[in-house]
């Protein structure tokens, strides 16, 4: 009871790899008779391994992409980031590492700033005034008949105001317009649109051809984050159950992939957070005292903005997962030519990337992050030009690196994974994901306008 007390929404517990490599990795008969360890080789045994990855009940939870670079700046920057990398000090990554631990409600100090305390009522101030000024900039965006969008994605990247993100993220996943008199008659449609669907398709869930469909969902739902009040909520889990039914219903293809549940809670949890009263303890609201009208608004808004995300990445759930293939293939090789010395400390010990890196794209990096981190990530992922699709793969290489040095300390397979599956994230803040995206963004402008960019290394020492 006490766990469950000291649980919050915004903190993740540590899960256990998909596939349990870290316990069990592969064992392969050499000539002489002996074992060794082996990783996962090929895709079909890895999806063999992880068949059962998400039923471990501990389930939880910029780039300019228009901008025109020449071929000769493309390859000289993607140099320089390369040598950054490989000339990186072991004792500023050690220090960098050790900041990461401080309690997020602890003082900091910026670089610049020798002692913590110094800069705290400054700060503080400075701090005050560009969260007033961000919030009359969105203010002003978010109420005018001619803003566009391309301001508002330049103002979400950097993060949005909390009191405006549920209406924010509405037009930057495209579900209504940005013309401010078309907003309203959309929504209300759209709204209208989905309780249609809903009882179009939601009674079909007793046939016996799609119910091995409804059961996976209804298995999968009351595993999510089980410390946390609100998720088990039965009205929560049934306004679930209809969004993952009735997007599966519409997407054939690919139908309800376990993993996908997880994608719902950020929207769900910031369309609720517009609904209730501020301040209020949103780990334990009780949803079912919100009036019909608020709790059917936030289903409906919560199965569109999923609907526009999985459009953008639906070959990450169909089948044989090939967008997933891709990505993970392409962070192999991405490592490669920023990091190389990572990336051959990794072979070495025969760590596959697919072995950590599979649950980073299946899920969007939610199971590694406190899903208050989550929902800042989304504010960039949502603001980006195929932000799911393109962008993410490079916040998954800053956020690898993020990790070097203390990876670089680990002698073997057992304690790579062990760290990889466990990265120390729990008291993360907005501050280690601004510097996530910031590194991903250079990553991104560097190597996505590069020739040949991910087809192997060049230059290796």
């Amino acid at each position: 009871m006490e766990a469950a007390k000291n649980k919050s929404i915004f903190s993740r517990s540590v899960p256990k790899l998909p596939g349990k490599a870290s316990s069990s990795p592969r064992k392969e008969i050499t000539a002489g008779g002996a074992q060794r360890n082996t990783p996962a080789t090929s895709f079909d045994d890895f999806q063999e391994s992880v068949s059962d990855a998400w039923d471990l009940g501990d389930d939880e939870f910029c780039v300019i992409s228009d901008v025109k670079i020449s071929k000769k700046m493309a390859q000289s920057t993607a140099a320089s980031v390369i040598n950054r990398h490989r000339t990186q000090s072991a004792d500023h990554i050690t220090n960098n590492h050790q900041s990461q631990s401080i309690p997020k409600n602890a003082n900091r100090s910026f670089p610049g700033h020798p002692h913590p305390f110094l800069e705290s009522a400054q700060s503080r101030k400075l701090n005050e005034d560009l969260q007033s000024g961000k919030m009359e900039k969105f203010n002003t965006l978010l109420n005018s008949a001619n803003s566009s969008m391309k301001e508002l994605e330049e103002s979400s990247w950097h993060g949005i105001p909390p009191s405006v993100r549920a209406i924010t993220w509405r037009l930057l996943s495209g579900y209504i317009p940005i013309n401010l008199d078309k907003r309203g008659p959309t929504l209300k449609r759209k709204r209208e649109e989905y309780w249609n669907l809903v009882e179009q398709y939601y009674e079909t869930r007793h046939e016996e051809t799609h119910q091995d469909t409804f059961r996976q969902i209804h298995i999968d739902i009351p595993r999510m984050s089980p410390l946390i009040a609100l998720f088990q909520q039965s009205i929560v889990q049934e306004m679930f159950e209809r969004i993952l039914y009735i997007w599966a219903m519409r997407h054939p293809a690919s139908g309800y992939v376990q993993g996908i549940n997880d994608l719902v809670t950020p929207f769900f949890v910031v369309f609720l957070q517009e609904i209730i009263p501020p301040g209020s303890d949103l780990d334990t609201h009780d949803v079912s005292k919100l009036s019909d009208e608020d709790r059917n608004s936030i289903e409906a808004d919560s199965f569109w903005c999923l609907s526009k995300l999985l459009d953008g990445i639906q070959d990450n759930y169909t089948f044989a997962q090939p967008g997933i293939q891709n990505r993970v293939r392409q962070l192999k090789e991405l490592i490669e030519r920023v990091d190389v010395e990572l990336h051959q400390h990794l072979v070495r010990h025969e760590v596959d990337y697919l072995q950590f890196s599979f649950r980073w794209m299946n899920n969007l990096l939610m199971r590694e992050l406190p899903l208050l981190c989550t929902v800042r990530l989304w504010d960039t992922c949502l603001a980006q030009s195929h932000g799911f699709a393109d962008f993410h793969l490079y916040t998954c290489a800053a956020f690898l690196l993020k990790w070097r040095n203390p990876l670089l300390r680990q002698t073997d397979f057992q304690g790579l994974m062990m760290m990889l599956q466990n990265l120390p994230t729990q008291s993360w803040s907005d501050e280690e994901i601004g510097e996530v995206v910031a590194e991903a963004y250079q990553l991104h402008y560097m190597f996505s306008s590069a020739p040949n960019h991910l087809q192997g290394s060049v230059n290796k020492p």
